[in-house]
Parts: structure tokens; sequence; C-alpha cells
């Protein structure tokens, strides 16, 4: 894929592929894979990156580590081999993505104890996400995004017709309470957004929503513990002032509420230390990589 904003945005020539699947033979996935270059090569670009579908803002990495238990919501997943494919062809690492596990994610009455001092000190309010004025909020969240994410490896701004795109289709879903957002002293300062792992109830469904399959999934819903923190930012200048954490809190404590007890912070950047270190501080782990791969298109 030619993305022209992240020709514009970081001044490369860089193209994506994305949507791999392939049996485990290297004369199937260097034929998807050459056929990928050439038309990367035939629009001008000079290095082809993902596996992204279709860009970093949506699906992306390869799973590399942690094939045990299910996919999570929105996330990669493939077998173990793929990596050997890529290898063999001549894909080099470019970046890798983490993803962290909580189970039983309740914060400690220390942890509470410490996030009420952090919202009087810095004067931090929480607020979820609004249904009645749902639009909004999503503006709110495209202006934070593009700029949290700004100077990230891999970034591309999110156009207002992705975002909107986006939010249509997640709107059926999301739990607003496991969207929030967080001010300074009156001033934007971040947001975060957790979804219910859905794939629990997706996966009874056969793929058929009739004639049963909805009722399935409605029955199954009621049994997801798990949620996935999809995305979380914090704008520069508060970003040493215990807004993510914070937000991280105030996401799992709602979540409890909802019966989900274990949480999924997925993805971060392997070299985004002071994410990874907030989330360490709450007692998560890593527990899956997912690898972005380069390689030049003329080689």
């Amino acid at each position: 894929m030619r993305n022209e904003l992240q020709l514009e945005f970081h001044k490369d020539k860089t193209g994506f592929f994305g949507l791999f699947e392939s049996v485990n033979d290297q004369r199937v996935s260097r034929a998807l894979l050459d056929t990928a270059r050439t038309w990367l090569s035939s629009r001008g670009l000079d290095t082809m990156r993902g596996p992204a579908s279709f860009s970093l803002n949506e699906e992306a990495g390869l799973l590399v580590d942690g094939f045990d238990g299910p996919p999570m919501v929105m996330m990669t997943y493939n077998p173990p081999w793929y990596a050997d494919l890529f290898a063999t062809y001549g894909l080099e690492k470019s970046k890798d993505l983490v993803a962290y596990w909580w189970p039983n994610a309740k914060p400690s009455p220390r942890l509470l104890k410490v996030a009420d001092g952090l919202r009087k000190r810095y004067g931090v309010t929480l607020r979820t996400l609004d249904m009645k004025n749902f639009w909004e909020d999503v503006a709110i969240v495209r202006r934070i995004y593009n700029d949290a994410w700004q100077d990230n490896w891999g970034h591309i701004p999110m156009t207002k017709a992705e975002l909107d795109y986006m939010a249509k289709q997640l709107k059926p879903v999301v739990e607003p309470t496991l969207v929030v957002f967080a001010e300074v002293k009156g001033e934007l300062a971040g947001f975060g957004l957790a979804l219910p792992d859905f794939n629990v109830a997706l996966k009874h469904m056969n793929g058929s929503l009739f004639p049963f399959g909805w009722a399935k999934a409605l029955w199954y819903s009621r049994k997801i513990h798990t949620a996935r923190t999809l995305t979380l930012g914090v704008l520069e200048k508060y970003r040493r002032s215990g807004v993510a954490e914070l937000l991280m809190l105030e996401m799992m404590i709602n979540a409890e509420k909802k019966g989900i007890v274990n949480a999924e912070f997925s993805w971060v950047l392997e070299d985004n230390m002071m994410m990874r270190a907030s989330l360490e501080k709450l007692g998560a782990r890593v527990y899956r990589i997912y690898r972005m791969y380069d390689i030049p298109i003329g080689g």
C-alpha cells in the first residue's frame, strides 16, 4: 500500500504490505511478498514495511512470541512459522511492539492512595465517554491522538474520515466507562480507551449471525472477563503528572464493576520506556511480542 500521509509526514519512500496469509511453503509466501514488493516498486517506493493492515493505526505486527491463549480483540494472530517465512525471504526487524498482561487487575490500596495524591497534587480530573455527545468526544480523541503520538516511530496522523469510520464500527460495542478523559486544572491532558474482549463471544457464532449466532453472542458476552486497552495518550506537557497511571487505574476500577478482571495493554513500542515503566509499576508484564519488518524494495 502506498500511504500518502506516510510519505508526507515522514519524508521517506516507505510502502506497506499486510493482510498476509500463507501456508507453510516458502514458494507461496515468496510469491505473495514479491507481488507486493513489485507493486510498491512500480509506485516509486524504496522500502517495504509490514505487516500492517492497513496502517499502524489499525492491526499491525507479526506475532513472534507468546502464542499461548486465544487472540485478543483487534490484535493480529498467526502461526509461529510465519516468522521463518519472513526471515528466509530477507525481511528484517524494524521495531517490536509489546503487549502487557495484567491478571486480576485490581489496584492495590497503596496504588489507590498514590493515585489520590496525584489527583490532588496536579489537579487531575477524570470523566468517561459521554454517549449523548459521542461525536464531540470522538473529535477530542483525534486531537489528542495526533498530538500525543506525533513523535512516535511509525506514527501516521489519523484523518477525520478514518477515525469517524472506526468510531462508527466501535460505537455499538464500546463500553462508555472504559473510555476515560483526563484534564489537568481544566486543560485537556489525555485519554484512554479499552474494549471488552468480544472475541470471547464472537468465536461461538461460527461466522454466522443468523439464525442463532446473535443469541450466542449475547449469551457469551456475559462471560467476558478481559479488556484490552488499545490506546492511551497523554499530551507531552502532562506526561510526568501521573495522568497515564490515573487513566489506567480509572479504567481498571470501572472494568471491575463490569465483571472484567483481566487487562491487556497493547501495543507499546519496545523503546517507549516511560509507558512501559508505568505499566510495570502497576504490576503488568510483557506476554506477547509483535514485530514490524522492513526490506529494501530494490534489494
